[in-house]
């Protein structure tokens, strides 16, 4: 009945538990109530009215959940079995209401459709429910099966419920057919629930989910009856005792539906006839027949009539009964004739099976020798000569340690004796053996004490070739610890190979650590392809093991990182002097196809005699990882240099690197904090010195380092990514402030430049973010001024384009920062929208001193005139440099000869009273 295959899970079972006490508990309430009339007659309708209508309630919505679990035909039984159940409740409440509004409940009525609608509704979902494949002789037996229940309980109602009621008449014809209906209709219902049944009772999983159903039905029958009886004698009333049976029911239904569903493997063959039969399934017709004679026996007894129906239902039955057991005898005929053809076909299995054995042994992969104690071989398979060369023959009656070396032959005879005085005692052992050619092979021998099977009489090897397989072992254990593209060691070996040095370190020895990172090799990747640098590395890698000394190790981490291990005397600077050597040798051009390649290496230090005391404590491991920390470490410093060289570790380095850790925790709650603060740099006119807009510079001040340089912590923004959230926050802030001037002055708002991150340029969602931000604030898009640096134009071309083309179509300018420090091109600068030039700092604090700078600057101005672009000049600090820039034609002006960067107050009155600079002359 369920369409998974899936097991109960213990708590699923532990859960339908619990659920089958509280029903039972909630059920022998309900009985003792009703049956003893605790609280009076009144009190027991109550309770009886609300009970049946709270279990119908419960048991339909329990199988409608049940058939949302499940699919198929199994989904439409369940879901007509809670209908019909559903339909009874509906018409329990009707009667409900006639009981109480208008004191009594009339038959028939409108109740009347409720109840017979359950019968037509949950027959329906019995039939509906699939069942197992059958045989025609199972259908047949099923069918008489059901013939069976049915006669016998029509002959029960005939006796109990139907003649009473045809004798009675009633007030109507119809209401006579309405009396009727119940007990056939149940009699229907426990008709089909027995014929289902017995489909299932070969086997089946949904056995206990139906045996439930059935058990609810036949207690919902037998209160149905014991109605129709008590309604024909006048006795009935709401509340009685026998409404314990419609309670109980739909309480079995109730449970059937939540029962977790039972196990079934999907590749289990299907069950022979007579195999795993269910007993109650087997027995319940002739329960059922045998409940019909007794039933028809006290009637006889109490009457001494008997009827033309009762005598043709005795018939019918025995008829019944008769075919049966007919069905039965050739069934039995039929397995009879079965279990023989499966003898026989079971003794050929064993035949072939013992044929298949020593067709097995004799021609197996694993050479099977069977010896005495003394070694001596009793029996050698075939397969022998297939694996080491010898035939069988040239073994048999050998001492088998003859052909073993005599490490190998003692390692033997030490396992035969550990095993001989242990019946069925087993061990394992790894050997050389020699082959016929005189090749060695690595094998493993299973010795297996059998001395006491009389069938064998001897200790059992079993020997299989395992020399492909060491071989493929050591070669993994070699990929484990190897680059794969270099053949050096690898990190892991590193390690091992570093932590080794430190234990086996004397007092006057040391053990230093080189860590390398090459100079220019990402540019030989992006340029020339991975196949280029790949080749590169080979021949760097052969070039360090050329350049250390024997005994040390090299080895490859990934990428362009390399490292080397030296052990050597305290005091005498030798790992300087590899070092050294390694430089020098990466400065000769690397040949790469028809390429002369050119990279540098940076070189990090780090000797064991630098870790001071606190590594004296410490673990050979953690030693071996510290140093390999320091020199990473001091690796970093040498690259920070300028590269092409090496640096030694000192302890400053790894203070450094902790304060930066503790600076990046710091920043990334200074959002949340709201330690952040925006200065603002006043931007000049050039002609009437003007104050025309200002430049948004973050600032950090730290609750307990004070005022934080940008230049410390926007690096570390920029390496983590947190220049993202900042720049948003900076962008909205800057855009507010701009929003707040124009709102106190009552005149349009200021220019206002903010810097935006390479990073910031990675996300596609930048003039989103910038939309969305003029959105909120009601910055007119023309007033802001986003400034990039050069390194936008030359990386990701296309996609920068594309992004600055989106940013130029919501109206906002764009501006290269520090313009001339970078390698942009004229055809970059004619390609991107871009609107201003900032000269970069360097170039105008040297206005006057040197010619080149001079005109370097003017070049630039005159660049931007020629692109149509305005230029703005930084870092103007004296008259001297102002008037020469105004003389050269530069727009616009910063610097501190104006204004340093202030707050938004001082920014407000430098908006109002001018940054105090000279005007132009006229």
């Amino acid at each position: 009945m369920a369409a998974s295959t899936a097991p109960p899970t213990p708590r699923g079972v532990h859960r339908w538990a619990r659920l089958c006490a509280a029903v039972a508990v909630v059920v022998a309430t309900f009985g003792v109530v009703l049956s003893t009339g605790v609280g009076g007659p009144d009190t027991a309708q109550i309770i009886s009215n609300l009970g049946l209508c709270a279990a119908a309630a419960s048991a339909a919505l329990a199988c409608l959940f049940r058939a949302a679990t499940l699919r198929g035909r199994v989904r439409a039984g369940w879901a007509l079995l809670g209908l019909g159940v559903l339909s009874w409740g509906a018409g329990q409440g009707c009667a409900v209401w006639l009981e109480t509004f208008t004191g009594s409940v009339p038959l028939p009525s409108q109740a009347d459709i409720g109840y017979l609608g359950m019968i037509l509704l949950t027959s329906a979902g019995l039939l509906v429910l699939p069942v197992a494949t059958q045989t025609l002789a199972n259908r047949a037996r099923s069918v008489l099966d059901g013939l069976m229940v049915a006669v016998s309980l029509v002959l029960i109602a005939w006796f109990v419920v139907i003649e009473p009621l045809i004798k009675a008449g009633g007030d109507s014809v119809l209401a006579l057919y309405l009396s009727l209906a119940y007990p056939l209709g149940d009699i229907v219902m426990v008709t089909i629930v027995v014929y289902m049944l017995a489909l299932q009772r070969r086997r089946g999983r949904d056995f206990a989910h139906l045996a439930l159903v059935a058990a609810g039905i036949v207690a919902f029958a037998a209160s149905d009856i014991g109605y129709a009886y008590l309604n024909l004698t006048g006795a009935y009333a709401s509340g009685s005792g026998t409404d314990i049976g419609w309670f109980a029911g739909f309480s079995l239904i109730l449970l059937a539906a939540a029962k977790p569903l039972g196990t079934a493997d999907p590749a289990e063959p299907a069950p022979v006839d007579g195999e795993g039969g269910q007993p109650f399934g087997v027995l319940l017709p002739y329960v059922a027949v045998l409940a019909a004679l007794a039933t028809s026996v006290v009637w006889f007894a109490r009457t001494g009539q008997a009827t033309p129906f009762v005598t043709y239902t005795r018939s019918a039955l025995i008829l019944l009964i008769v075919g049966r057991q007919l069905l039965t005898l050739l069934e039995n005929r039929g397995l009879t004739r079965n279990l023989e053809t499966r003898v026989a076909d079971r003794t050929a299995e064993l035949y072939a099976s013992e044929q298949r054995f020593h067709a097995l042994v004799q021609h197996s992969s694993d050479v099977v020798t069977v010896v005495g104690t003394d070694a001596v071989v009793l029996y050698q398979s075939e397969s022998v000569q297939r694996v080491f060369g010898y035939t069988p023959a040239m073994l048999t009656g050998r001492n088998l340690t003859e052909r073993f070396s005599p490490e190998s032959a003692a390692r033997l005879l030490d396992a035969l004796r550990s095993v001989s005085a242990r019946p069925y005692a087993t061990t394992v052992l790894e050997l050389t053996l020699p082959h016929l050619d005189q090749r060695l092979r690595q094998a493993e021998i299973t010795v297996t004490n059998l001395l006491g099977d009389p069938n064998v009489g001897g200790l059992v090897l079993n020997t299989r070739d395992i020399s492909e397989r060491k071989e493929l072992q050591e070669q993994l254990v070699h990929e484990a610890y190897h680059d794969a593209l270099t053949q050096l060691a690898n990190r892991a070996l590193f390690r091992e190979r570093v932590a080794e040095a430190l234990e086996q370190r004397g007092e006057d020895d040391d053990v230093t650590v080189l860590f390398l990172d090459l100079d220019g090799f990402k540019e030989v990747n992006d340029s020339l392809g991975h196949l280029a640098g790949d080749q590169l590395l080979v021949r760097v890698a052969d070039r360090l093991t050329a350049s250390v000394r024997d005994g040390d190790v090299v080895a490859r981490f990934g990428g362009d990182e390399f490292a080397v291990l030296i052990r050597s005397a305290l005091g005498q600077g030798e790992a300087e002097i590899v070092a050294q050597r390694i430089v020098d040798e990466l400065h000769e051009p690397f040949r790469v196809g028809d390429r002369d390649l050119h990279v540098r290496g940076s070189i990090g230090l780090a000797a064991y005699a630098a870790l001071g005391e606190g590594a004296a404590g410490a673990g050979h491991a953690d030693d071996a990882e510290q140093l390999m920390r320091n020199a990473d470490l001091a690796m970093y410093k040498a690259k920070g240099t300028g590269g092409s060289g090496f640096a030694s570790y000192d302890p400053r380095m790894l203070a450094g690197l902790v304060e930066r850790l503790e600076l990046e925790a710091d920043l990334r709650l200074a959002l949340e904090r709201g330690e952040l603060r925006l200065h603002y740099q006043p931007t000049i006119d050039m002609a009437d010195s003007r104050v025309i807009g200002f430049e948004a510079l973050v600032r950090w001040q730290h609750p307990t380092r004070g005022m934080i340089n940008p230049l410390d912590f926007i690096p570390i923004a920029e390496a983590t990514g947190l220049i993202v959230p900042l720049g948003r926050w900076v962008l909205d802030e800057a855009c507010r402030q701009a929003m707040e001037w124009s709102a106190r002055d009552g005149r349009r708002p200021v220019k206002m430049a903010v810097n935006v991150s390479v990073r910031q340029f990675d996300r596609s969602d930048l003039a989103a973010v910038v939309r969305e931000v003029l959105t909120e604030t009601g910055m007119p898009a023309d007033q802001l001024c986003l400034e990039m640096t050069e390194s936008v134009l030359m990386t990701d071309t296309e996609d920068n384009l594309a992004q600055l083309v989106r940013l130029k179509a919501l109206g906002v300018t764009l501006a290269i920062d520090d313009f001339g420090t970078g390698y942009s091109s004229l055809a970059y600068l004619r390609r991107f929208p871009v609107d201003t030039l900032k000269i970069d700092r360097s170039f105008v604090e040297r206005l006057g001193e040197q010619a080149d700078d001079a005109a370097l600057a003017g070049t630039i101005v005159q660049l931007g005139q020629s692109l149509g672009m305005s230029t703005v000049a930084e870092g103007i600090e004296e008259y001297g440099q102002l008037a020469a820039l105004r003389e050269m034609g530069c727009t616009f002006a910063q610097g501190f000869y104006f204004s340093r960067p202030v707050p938004a107050g001082e920014a407000g009155r430098l908006l109002l009273e001018g940054a105090g600079a000279q005007p132009a002359p006229a």
